[in-house]
């Protein structure tokens, strides 16, 4: 019995995740355009290139403008669509916007070159995605909601299907499982893709990181199961805590209905032009050996691998670096107090930071910080499960929390920071840098002014200081 041919599409990372994971996010685009032209013959479903932590680093540390990055690989890029990724209301910042500046973002991305952008929220509350969906469709662009992935008594195969069926009533193009830790293995993503396809009728994508070591069997089963396309990266950049090689994915499903057809002589000659820039990154430290094997703790303690790291630093500049089993321990209990949010960027870190003080201080939420307040009070949104009135109390007092998505307390801002920032733009898209990153991005525009002016502005050697991704 033939059987359909229904080939698998591949999201390409090196551009964007695969760097960001491995190296702190640390390509220039010097290094980006030459390979452009052979990735471009490929025949992607996407090239992801940009958003993330990519905005923040090209500002901050490479001393390039993002925007020009993009229209840069635009200009390159003539056949293949490029895509983003997108925090929701966070934008590519580390607090939620008022919605004219994430309209104004979203219309910018589209009009300079992004074809699809991936939204997400670190609780998957929908009410933080609605914005940048809406701006997304009514720019023509492909709305890709990507659901953050993770374990938990809240987290059913219904309540899955039931957030894929909200997701298309809202306006979504397609849906993207976004498993940044590494925690989904090959038997939940058979029963994971069979939910979400009878939850939906929009293409399904799956995101996943080598973390745990399951990402390519993941994969295997998530296509035989109905997934319609999936993130890899480029050998040279694979693995680790990075995507599974595309080479090797195109490679195992040769031959199969599923079969993406790509030229293995052309995707082995973009190989090695990533191979001599992965050498060089690793003689100079910035690709750390520690980042390419496998974490079996990931699964263990399901808690991602950059969080792990980050608890052990804590710890270190605490002197309680004997307290680490503990706070492992108490991880799940804080994350159960505050309502079982997905562990991603920035509820990892705080329901983290938590978790090591209440270790630290012998006694549960004797200290909190403000942005556990923050969470508890409903600044970030709606937890999947709701947060007990003892917890409530224990951390913000009698303070009322809000019930209404966060972005309808804060008032448009774009006019204001237009005002703030006038004398530094020089082009539109100046403005939603300086709206993101306001230090950072006047720093830029200050370098900027002075190699334009010919002015020597001595800056220090960035490219190699570490940077959270």
């Amino acid at each position: 019995m033939s059987v359909e041919k229904k080939p698998v599409g591949i999201t390409e990372t090196i551009l964007r995740d695969a760097h960001q994971s491995l190296i702190a996010t640390r390509m220039t685009t010097e290094q980006m355009l030459p390979i452009v032209e052979k990735m471009d013959k490929v025949g992607y479903h996407s090239v992801e290139c940009w958003g993330g932590a990519t905005f923040d680093a090209c500002l901050r540390f490479l001393k390039e403008d993002p925007w020009e990055r993009l229209r840069k690989l635009r200009a390159g890029f003539k056949n293949t669509k490029l895509q983003m990724l997108f925090r929701g209301q966070n934008i590519l910042g580390y607090r939620h916007y008022a919605d004219d500046v994430v309209e104004y973002f979203v219309q910018k991305s589209i009009a300079n070159g992004i074809d699809i952008i991936r939204i997400f929220d670190c609780l998957n509350d929908i009410r933080n995605l609605q914005t940048a969906v809406k701006a997304a469709n009514k720019e023509k662009g492909h709305a890709q909601v990507a659901l953050s992935y993770t374990l938990g008594e809240a987290y059913t195969l219904d309540y899955w299907k039931n957030m894929a069926t909200k997701i298309e009533e809202m306006g979504a193009d397609s849906i993207c499982i976004k498993d940044m830790a590494g925690l989904l293995v090959p038997s939940a993503a058979t029963e994971l893709v069979t939910a979400l396809k009878a939850g939906t009728k929009l293409p399904i994508q799956l995101h996943t990181h080598y973390t745990s070591g399951m990402a390519a069997m993941t994969y295997m089963k998530a296509v035989e199961a109905g997934c319609d396309v999936i993130d890899c990266a480029m050998s040279p950049m694979s693995m680790g805590t990075s995507q599974p090689a595309t080479e090797v994915l195109a490679k195992a499903f040769e031959g199969t209905p599923y079969d993406p057809g790509y030229d293995q002589k052309l995707l082995a000659e973009i190989a090695e032009y990533f191979r001599p820039l992965r050498e060089q990154w690793i003689e100079s430290g910035l690709y750390s050996t520690k980042v390419m094997g496998v974490n079996v703790k990931t699964l263990l303690y399901q808690v991602p691998g950059g969080m792990l790291s980050n608890l052990v630093s804590q710890l270190k500049e605490m002197n309680a670096e004997d307290k680490f089993q503990e706070v492992l321990e108490e991880v799940p209990r804080v994350r159960k107090d505050f309502g079982e949010p997905p562990l991603v960027t920035p509820s990892s870190q705080i329901v983290g930071t938590q978790a090591v003080m209440n270790v630290v201080t012998g006694e549960r939420y004797k200290m909190c910080t403000k942005e556990s307040k923050a969470l508890v009070a409903g600044e970030y949104g709606q937890t999947v499960l709701p947060i007990s009135e003892e917890i409530r109390k224990k951390v913000i007092g009698d303070r009322e929390p809000i019930t209404c998505r966060p972005a309808d307390l804060i008032e448009n801002e774009l006019d204001k920071l237009e005002k703030e920032m006038a004398q530094y733009k020089r082009q539109d898209e100046d403005v939603l840098s300086y709206a993101l990153f306001p230090q950072v991005a006047t720093e830029f525009f200050k370098y900027r002014d002075a190699q334009s002016t010919g002015v020597d502005a001595s800056l220090a050697d960035t490219a190699n200081k570490t940077y959270p991704v």
